[in-house]
């Protein structure tokens, strides 16, 4: 078991994701709102919007909620000054970390994951000590339900995916970043469900420890998504069938 949506579909099982609805309307909302002040409030044209409207729909956020986040991006209703920050750093083992933050206070966002890093025995690291070992892609993380997975992969890789990882229930596909919406289009047409689209920091090579070191990473990423400041977390981490049972069986 590997990759960033292995660990989506874990902490789901585990009845983790529904524990702050509140929070991820929040983290959802400032996504929705950097992404409208970069590029427009009109999805059909703002490519980053548009992921993001569809994954805030995705958690079920209101209607209301998901238009004000909008306006206030595009500057008709007052909002926070939020900028995006990338951090960098180590997990136990040498693990690499990036942490994606959205944030109205770079100074206390900084602090507080500079507290997790260290507080589970990771640490932060300069600009550009990870960054080396991931790579931008558009990944789309498919529910082959009735659809066979292997005629999942093959639709993708015909469309011209970069890469495509079938494991269990889920069929991992990988494009460039710029065409990550027309893969998501052709599956929407061929109604096709899907968990996640998004781009995202994918590793170019795994590692691979033990479950003890692999859980003592899981929990360094569960307190750092746990803050409100941070969005995304990337990992090179590689998550056994055994760790991932042991760290679904803990309280």
């Amino acid at each position: 078991m590997s990759g960033h949506s292995h660990w989506a579909t874990i902490k789901r099982s585990k009845g983790a994701a529904d524990a702050k609805r509140g929070q991820l309307f929040t983290k959802l909302g400032r996504e929705l709102e950097i992404a409208a002040r970069e590029g427009g409030g009109d999805p059909n044209s703002n490519f980053k919007l548009r992921l993001a409207v569809d994954k805030a729909k995705q958690a079920q956020m209101p209607k209301d909620n998901i238009e004000r986040a909008i306006q206030r991006g595009t500057g008709q209703l007052k909002g926070e000054s939020l900028e995006e920050i990338q951090y960098e750093g180590y997990g136990p083992q040498g693990t690499a970390l990036i942490v994606e933050v959205v944030t109205d206070n770079r100074n206390r966002a900084a602090s507080e994951v500079r507290r997790v890093f260290s507080r589970h025995g990771g640490n932060l690291g300069s600009t550009g000590s990870v960054a080396w070992m991931f790579e931008r892609k558009g990944t789309i993380s498919l529910q082959p339900d009735d659809v066979d997975a292997e005629e999942l992969a093959l639709l993708a890789i015909d469309a011209g995916a970069e890469d495509v990882k079938v494991e269990d229930d889920l069929v991992e596909v990988y494009t460039r970043p710029e065409e990550l919406m027309k893969f998501k289009e052709t599956f929407e047409q061929k109604k096709i469900p899907f968990e996640s689209a998004e781009l995202a920091w994918i590793p170019k090579s795994l590692a691979q420890l033990d479950v003890k070191a692999t859980l003592a990473n899981l929990r360094l990423i569960d307190s750092l998504e746990e803050l409100d400041d941070v969005s995304h977390v990337h990992s090179n981490l590689e998550i056994s069938e055994e760790a991932a049972q042991a760290y679904e069986a803990e309280e």
